[in-house]
């Protein structure tokens, strides 16, 4: 990376991909599905490994993305990968990370472990099935979030973010 990129960065977000909740069933015959997600925000774009036919598939996987506007939404959507077509989609969901780096940029230190720092309430603007608590673990301050996948008949993906400061960034 550039030093000029360097420097407009925040650093880095690592989004633990935890698992899907009853996903949606697109393969009829097999009365499955063989997910992955891919995490897209801006022009950067991940994905995870495919699950095999599951349509509750964990997947536990770390995918790191570069903050440079905490303002741009991220974008998860859910794949079934098909062999001779292309993949279906399986629903989409995004999230706002303001309230996770406003709690990262408190800086706090030597919280009890669990300690709840905000609570993200479900509303019409977020795609949250549930209270999502940015909590103290470990000494590092993480956001677990349980998101409803949107235009498909049913579906939630459980994830957990968490801060990654990189030297040399302009940091929070």
């Amino acid at each position: 990376m550039s030093d000029s990129s360097m420097e407009k960065m925040l650093g880095l977000l690592r989004i633990r991909i935890h698992r899907g909740i009853n996903l949606a069933i697109r393969d009829v015959h097999l009365r499955s599905s063989d997910p992955y997600v891919v995490v897209r925000m801006g022009k950067q774009k991940l994905k995870t490994r495919v699950v095999k036919k599951n349509v509750n598939p964990e997947w536990n996987e770390d995918l790191t993305l570069c903050i440079a506007d905490p303002n741009t939404p991220i974008k998860l959507t859910v794949f079934d990968r098909d062999t001779f077509t292309f993949d279906d989609k399986m629903g989409d969901a995004e999230f706002d990370i303001k309230p996770f780096i406003e709690a990262v940029k408190m800086r706090l230190e030597g919280l009890p472990d669990g300690t709840i720092i905000t609570r993200v309430k479900p509303s019409r603007q977020n795609c949250l099935s549930e209270e999502s608590n940015i909590i103290w673990i470990n000494g590092k301050t993480v956001q677990k979030m349980f998101l409803r996948l949107r235009n498909v008949e049913c579906g939630e993906l459980e994830l957990q973010l968490q801060w990654i400061d990189i030297p040399g960034s302009r940091g929070l």
